[in-house]
């Protein structure tokens, strides 16, 4: 009996033993899940927090493929950029700086070939072509390698992440701003600014210097500008209001154009299709052209040169009553009116020449489908 007991003992140890071990091996697993854990949750945060450079040199240019970008008035010498990361895959991203060319930059660089989005909304996809440094769409060219061409959707699989910038620009800097999909908006800025998205609006209020915004598919608005404005957008309704400058340009493939409040020396809409509607125009040298739409030009300053043209749509221009010009209308089909004093030299079915008092500026009214009619502006002349 004792014998039976004394050999049990060792066989109940070693149970003990294994029970021990199984549960220290439980423990340990527990702590290193909740070390991974908590590794994972200090890298998501961390890759979430804004971080803040500061870029020297006159000309600075900024790069992120995803993302939303505000420009500002900065104070002091140098450009301040806030970086701040954001989507499941944040800590993939890297924030490089430094000089390429005449320019110091701050790049957003996204690994891989597809990115994921959602700011770029519902159901959109753009695609581009990225350098391995980060840069893209400045025109720089590029090489046959070095490369690559990046997706950009709302949803599906790849990289989802995003960089937002905000950008503080003291007075007299050049800022580019680049983007892959994104919005862009830019307030009380002293400085030349080029702003520019593949896809995503653009806003610009209360800048001062000369402003080139670009972007392959989205809307955009300009207003209370003073320099030389730039507007180019491959698809989207672009409106512009209270510009001052030597020049206005405004070229998009398809969308309507609207303006009000508009000084400037030379005035240039060009719309494959969408209409333009533009009052409150004190310009020397105006040219609307429009595939398909109807063309409103509200004048009040002493034009010396108007020339508008449309495919298909109605024209109406009015002129201060004090304007003299030479005036040349043709319509494929469609009406001819004059409301203002008029000498005419020559009349056809669809076409009239003539002169409004002394017939120092040239106008030239242009469709190929629609009615022409010439009035006089409900505004004084400025």
């Amino acid at each position: 009996m004792h014998h039976g007991v004394m050999a049990g003992r060792p066989a109940q140890r070693r149970a003990l033993g294994g029970t021990i071990l199984f549960l220290l091996a439980l423990a340990l697993a527990a702590l290193g899940f909740a070390a991974d854990a908590m590794l994972t949750t200090m890298l998501a945060t961390a890759a979430e927090a804004p971080r803040r450079e500061t870029l020297a040199g006159d000309r600075v240019a900024l790069y992120t493929l995803a993302g939303a970008v505000r420009v500002e008035a900065g104070r002091g010498q140098m450009v301040e950029v806030e970086v701040t990361p954001g989507g499941r895959d944040a800590a993939s991203l890297a924030v490089e700086t430094g000089r390429i060319g005449e320019r110091t930059t701050l790049r957003v660089v996204f690994p891989g070939r597809r990115i994921v989005y959602p700011g770029i909304g519902r159901g959109s996809t753009t695609q581009l072509r990225v350098r391995d440094d980060g840069t893209f769409g400045d025109g720089r060219g590029s090489d046959l390698f070095g490369v690559r061409t990046v997706r950009i959707a709302s949803s599906g699989g790849g990289l989802e992440a995003h960089a937002d910038l905000r950008v503080y620009v003291p007075p007299g800097k050049t800022v580019e701003v680049r983007v892959g999909a994104g919005r862009i908006d830019a307030a009380h800025v002293d400085g030349r600014l080029v702003l520019d998205t593949a896809s995503g609006p653009v806003t610009a209020s209360g800048t001062r210097g000369d402003l080139v915004v670009e972007t392959g598919s989205g809307g955009v608005r300009v207003s209370d500008a003073r320099g030389d404005v730039t507007v180019d957008t491959g698809s989207g309704a672009v409106e512009v209001s209270a510009v001052r400058g030597d020049r206005l340009l405004v070229d998009t493939g398809s969308g309507s154009v609207r303006g009000s409040d508009l000084e400037v020396g030379s005035l240039t809409v060009d719309t494959g299709s969408g209409g333009i509607d533009l009052s409150e125009v004190n310009a020397r040298d105006v040219s609307l052209d429009t595939g398909s739409g109807p063309v409103n030009l509200d004048l009040v300053g002493q034009a010396e040169r108007v020339a508008v043209d449309t495919g298909s749509g109605d024209v109406t221009l009015r002129l201060p009553r004090s304007l003299g010009a030479k005036v040349s209308i043709e319509t494929g089909s469609g009406a001819i009116r004059t409301d203002l004093p008029f000498r005419t030299l020559r009349r056809s079915k669809d076409a009239l020449r003539g002169e409004i008092g002394d017939g120092h500026a040239n106008l030239r009214l242009e469709t190929g489908s629609g009615d022409v009619h010439v009035a006089a502006a409900a505004v004084p002349a400025r």
